[in-house]
């Protein structure tokens, strides 16, 4: 027997209190992961540097990265597993779409080592442009999928991808909800492994560089590995397995996968409700038919839960016995939150005349907040946050523009009525091209400003501008870099010239990358500037619409408040309003930070000291001149 020396046994022992995204990246580091790539994405964010944290504690030989967008980041890590590495790359529901394409192809080729994308959901949504199902995506793309609904059962999770894909050689799917991204649990730390595999690639232009009668025949290799693997599905406990009595008939029976089984688990445990048998199935692609087989069998009705879409309620067989989305028990949309699966519960119950749930789903509680007459406030930028400044100078210099956005925090210039579109990542530059040249097909010159944050146009703003440029489209574009991914935990850009570990990387000044896509007139300014920003949009506006002109960029550049608190505002300025205040709320309005308020005892606006960061900015704003230093 080998011996386990007590140095060994501590590192076995020690627990922690782990965050979901945290677990992930414990189990990806048990299991000898070696390359760990990302772009930061809600509920995704702490993956990577959950990862980089582990490996400086253990001193491991892991390679990581932010990339530049989702699809680099999964071809790198794909590169990685037909090298034979163990890989990992990390985004939100979204960042797969970015992904897709190579996705696709990567199922088809398979792996030679392990591959695991970690595609993390956000059913509400709470920070997304879609509620996406990514099972439905591991479906399309024909690929394994794992649903865990705890933080511990990502973290095994993350360890079964791994060697499944190793097993199969196919890439697999790991696809934790946002409750189990940001849920933390106690968990004990296994050994961390660098895992000693040298990468070794094996020159077999059939499979990594197919051509389509290739890709046929690779098709058929993926369809054989499915079967294989869901017949592995059909018996994958603890993930995949029910309770029911051997023989024995049920007039209803609980269907739950990811985070719904934990929530119908503890509802039913509460209520000691054990007659009611469970199926958790969170393995559900390739689809455990055996499995579900049995389960359908020996139940009347079967109440299918899952987010957020119909993935195993569609797979199922017989849907006479089916109650779920397709008969309107289950909300189309929305988070399956405790209070919503207690009352589809009792629902389902009443309607087959079975005993009700004793409690109300703690309803109770969400009365009395009701009752508390709470103010509810819209999400807004930051007090002393440069966007404002930038938004308030566009909408003074081009009032008149359609004003074309992109996703970050940024996008909260809608308040300030400077966002009129919000597509997706870097379609504020291709929305203001299509729109220019939709205008212009019928000779109206129509103004347009298009807004993008520093780490948005790495991202996917460069093809659009290339793309614009190539094409003569005539815009303004707004460059809005505060030098950090602000909204998703500050993450560095390729400006900054850090990477994912702290060490130095190789700085990419935006200048440049905006010069290399054709563009003229490019000027940088802060926008703490007011007045200096105004002109420079006139100025724009006069580039884009000279003949001999085009797109003009202005980069406003100043750190965000949050992220260089000091940097940010080196010079504190006491603000405070005079009673030439008149109430025109114009301040309130158009500029709308947080730190202005009305207040009714003194009936006019007023400065809230202890909100308000002291930039100074809106000194130049009130039509009165009632924003005064202190």
């Amino acid at each position: 027997m080998e011996q386990t020396n007590e140095k060994e046994i501590g590192v076995m022992m020690q627990e922690e209190i782990f965050l979901g995204n945290g677990a992930i990246a414990l189990g990806l580091m048990e299991a000898g992961c070696q390359v760990v790539t990302s772009y930061p994405g809600t509920p995704s964010s702490e993956i990577l540097p959950e990862v980089v944290r582990l490996i400086k504690s253990e001193g491991l030989n892991t390679y990581v990265e932010w990339s530049t967008n989702e699809k680099v980041a999964l071809d790198n890590a794909f590169a990685a597993a037909i090298s034979g590495k163990r890989a990992a790359c990390c985004m939100k529901q979204v960042g797969l779409n970015v992904a897709a394409d190579s996705l696709m192809s990567a199922a088809y080729m398979g792996t030679k080592g392990g591959l695991v994308i970690i595609s993390c959901d956000d059913p509400g949504p709470h920070s997304s442009q879609t509620e996406q199902d990514t099972r439905l995506m591991a479906r399309l793309a024909k690929v394994p999928v794992l649903d865990p609904s705890s933080p511990e059962e990502a973290r095994q999770m993350a360890g079964l991808a791994l060697d499944l894909s190793e097993e199969f050689r196919v890439p697999v799917i790991l696809r934790p909800a946002i409750r189990v991204c940001h849920a933390r649990q106690n968990l004990a730390r296994g050994t961390l492994s660098s895992n000693n595999q040298t990468a070794s690639f094996e020159k077999d232009p059939g499979r990594w560089a197919a051509t389509p009668r290739f890709r046929f025949i690779l098709h058929g290799e993926l369809n054989q590995k499915l079967k294989e693997i869901g017949k592995r599905f059909d018996r994958l406990a603890p993930f995949n397995f029910h309770n029911l009595a051997a023989g024995k008939k049920y007039p209803l029976g609980i269907l739950a996968a990811g985070v719904s089984y934990s929530v119908v688990k503890d509802i039913l445990s509460e209520e000691g409700r054990n007659e009611i048998p469970i199926l958790k199935m969170c393995a559900p692609y390739p689809f455990p038919e055996g499995l579900a087989k049995e389960f359908m069998s020996a139940c009347d009705k079967v109440l299918v839960i899952e987010e957020t879409d119909t993935v195993i309620e569609y797979f199922l067989r017989d849907h006479t016995k089916v109650l779920g989305r397709f008969s309107g028990h289950v909300p189309s949309e929305g988070e399956l939150v405790p209070e919503i699966i207690y009352g589809l519960i009792n629902r389902v119950l009443g309607e087959l005349d079975l005993e009700g749930l004793k409690n109300n789903g703690d309803q109770g509680a969400a009365e009395l907040v009701k009752s508390l007459n709470l103010p509810i406030r819209k999400p807004t930028l930051c007090p002393g946050c440069p966007h404002r400044a930038s938004f308030f100078a566009i909408r003074k210099a081009r009032p008149k523009a359609i004003f074309t956005s992109d996703i970050g925090c940024y996008t909260l210039g809608l308040n300030l009525g400077v966002v009129d579109t919000c597509l997706d990542m870097g379609a504020s530059i291709t929305m203001a091209s299509g729109f220019y040249h939709s205008f212009a097909q019928d000779q109206i010159e129509q103004p347009i400003v298009a807004t993008i944050g520093d780490s948005t146009f790495y991202h996917s703003g460069t093809a659009g501008l290339l793309n614009a440029v190539y094409n003569n489209a005539r815009f303004i574009l707004v460059i809005l870099d505060n030098q950090t991914t602000a909204m998703t935990g500050m993450q560095p850009t390729p400006g900054l010239g850090i990477r994912a570990d702290g060490s130095k990387g190789r700085i990419i000044p935006l200048e440049k990358v905006v010069a290399g896509c054709g563009v003229d007139f490019i000027e940088i300014i802060d926008p703490y500037d007011l007045k200096g920003m105004t002109q420079l949009v006139k100025k724009a506006a006069e580039h884009v619409n000279d003949p001999a002109g085009g797109i003009a960029v202005i980069i406003a550049r100043h750190p965000c408040v949050i992220a260089y608190r000091e940097q940010a505002i080196p010079k504190k300025r006491k603000v405070t309003i005079t009673d030439d205040c008149v109430e025109c709320d114009f301040c309130l309005n158009r500029f709308e930070c947080p730190a202005l308020y009305k207040d009714e005892r003194l009936g006019r606006t007023a400065i809230n000291q202890t909100l308000c960061a002291q930039c100074g900015v809106c000194l130049e704003i009130c039509p009165k001149g009632a924003i005064v230093e202190a």
